[in-house]
């Protein structure tokens, strides 16, 4: 593919349809990755008719993240994904909008936060296992475990019950598609999801007014100064948008990184002899797994720039694929290897720049409790049906499994 160059729009007929067809595998399909490899700019056209460019290079897609000239706001046809921009309070937004509402919630999601709230992730992470074990083999891993550890810890941020989990994960997943849910549901779990979550800043309201107020980030937003204080509107959204944003990502990559390293029992083996081991494969694994469905957000040129060598004009749309960028042989040395002990790993798992993810810190923390809880409580752990039968996400925003139907045997010396 060749691109055209001083911002002129490539001819539509040349272009692949964006975003591409779902397909299985923990690591990029090699089709892709040829692709991507190719080009450093890739011309395509996504589904409301617009010509974008993905831009697939490391260096690229960190200018493309870091540089005021590449908007998100100037994007203005909505997400690749059934969230709304509406719904998207630091995703879609540039500053000064985006520093203002980042700033009201960045005490909370710093790394000390994050080592503080070990302690009670792993505690989460031994009882969810306490009911696995207590189930029996086999389990789905993604019920049982992946999905409610993260989201309990969240639960725990935001003083939510848990017990309305059942309700809301429905409309989390509606949420999170990329067409697999009809717009009527869509709009109906964007609705009850800003219900809920106004229902909540009420019920703290009432608590605060009556000298009870708790101590979760709700309750904090709600009696923050004045003249940093969010809209009720603004608070809704970070609530949900943090519900979905850190439960939905952090469960399905778990997920595949327990399916990774049952890919590899030397690997498994070696980190339950050395947990120490545990974080730097992580990090890998924030590199290697196949993230994102649909890309990243679009962003919108608002001056002309040079990227991967190209003069680009003012009002191009191009989508940083920070998987791509993970696999650029300039910046990994053999790219295309796992290695768990690989260092430095600079990946761009969460970002980068003014857009990094927001929880970065507590998702480290969940992923690496999370698989050494794993490791240490259950032997010998393996898939209960054949890899080839796995039901893979298709047509949602984050990557995935389904299910993940898993069996293991005691060690008896250790039970």
């Amino acid at each position: 593919m060749t691109v055209e160059h001083e911002g002129q729009a490539p001819s539509p007929s040349a272009c692949p349809h964006f975003p591409f067809a779902d397909r299985p595998g923990i690591s990029m399909d090699q089709e892709y990755l040829g692709l991507f490899r190719d080009e450093p700019l890739v011309p395509v056209q996504l589904a409301n008719g617009q010509q974008a460019l993905l831009v697939t290079r490391y260096a690229d897609v960190t200018t493309v993240l870091s540089d005021p000239r590449f908007s998100r706001e100037a994007w203005r046809s909505g997400t690749l994904f059934a969230r709304e921009s509406s719904a998207l309070a630091l995703a879609t937004s540039d500053a000064p909008t985006h520093t203002r509402r980042r700033r009201a919630v960045q005490a909370w999601f710093t790394h000390r936060r994050a080592e503080q709230a070990r302690p009670r992730i792993a505690a989460i992470a031994e009882r969810l296992l306490d009911g696995v074990e207590a189930a029996g083999s086999p389990v789905d891993l993604i019920a049982d475990f992946t999905t409610p550890l993260p989201y309990r810890v969240i639960c725990e941020l935001l003083g939510v019950p848990v017990a309305d989990l059942d309700r809301l994960l429905p409309r989390v997943t509606v949420m999170m598609s990329a067409g697999r849910f009809p717009a009527d549901d869509v709009a109906a779990a964007h609705q009850a999801m800003y219900d809920y979550f106004f229902d909540q800043l009420a019920a703290r309201r009432r608590a605060v007014d009556g000298g009870a107020g708790g101590d979760d980030l709700l309750t904090a937003l709600l009696t923050a100064p004045e003249q940093t204080r969010l809209s009720v509107e603004e608070m809704a959204v970070f609530g949900f948008g943090l519900m979905m944003a850190g439960g939905e990502t952090t469960a399905s990559h778990l997920a595949m990184a327990v399916l990774q390293v049952l890919r590899r029992p030397r690997l498994a083996e070696s980190l339950r002899r050395d947990p120490a081991r545990i974080p730097a494969a992580v990090e890998e694994l924030l590199r290697w797994v196949w993230f994102a469905g649909t890309g990243g957000q679009p962003h919108v040129t608002v001056a002309e720039v040079e990227l991967a060598g190209t003069t680009i004009g003012k009002d191009q749309v191009v989508i940083p694929l920070t998987d791509a960028a993970n696999r650029d042989p300039a910046a990994f040395a053999d790219p295309d290897g796992f290695r768990p002990d690989r260092t430095p790993n600079p990946h761009l798992g969460f970002g980068h720049g003014r857009h990094m993810c927001l929880g970065a810190a507590h998702a480290r923390v969940e992923l690496q409790e999370g698989l050494a809880a794993i490791l240490r409580r259950i032997d010998r752990l393996e898939l209960a049906v054949p890899e080839a039968q796995l039901d893979w996400r298709s047509q949602m925003f984050i990557r995935g499994v389904w299910t993940l139907p898993v069996r293991w045997r005691r060690d008896e010396a250790g039970a």
